[in-house]
């Protein structure tokens, strides 16, 4: 059964930083592309990053410059550097894991940016 599991959020003053990591296990046929999303209050879900199998990487437009995803595939993790946070980012993260047949997701972990 695939599992993965979000940590690294919580509160944090604007400017500041936090980094997410969403650790996965169990087998997933044929990885296409991992990444993290997420949601505010009132608004859909929304793209955070993605980074493919071949490493490529697409940043959401509000975080480009701010945010940098990484995998580590030793340890079967991956993280969201979240650098510069804005009010405006705060929202629940969800990691995601795209495979051949079936998409994963992760619980979420709370981001709150607040003076």
């Amino acid at each position: 059964q695939v599992q993965l599991v979000e940590s690294g959020g919580g509160l944090v003053q604007p400017g500041g930083s936090l980094r997410l990591s969403c650790a996965s296990s169990g087998s997933i046929f044929s990885i296409r592309a991992r990444g993290w999303y997420r949601q505010a209050p009132g608004k859909q879900r929304e793209l955070v990053a993605t980074i493919t199998r071949g490493g490529s990487t697409n940043y959401g437009d509000s975080v480009k410059g701010r945010f940098t995803i990484s995998t580590d595939n030793a340890k079967n993790t991956m993280y969201l550097q979240m650098n510069s946070l804005e009010p405006e980012d705060t929202a629940v993260y969800y990691c995601n894991v795209k495979g051949l047949l079936n998409d994963y997701w992760g619980q979420g972990t709370q981001v709150t940016v607040s003076s």
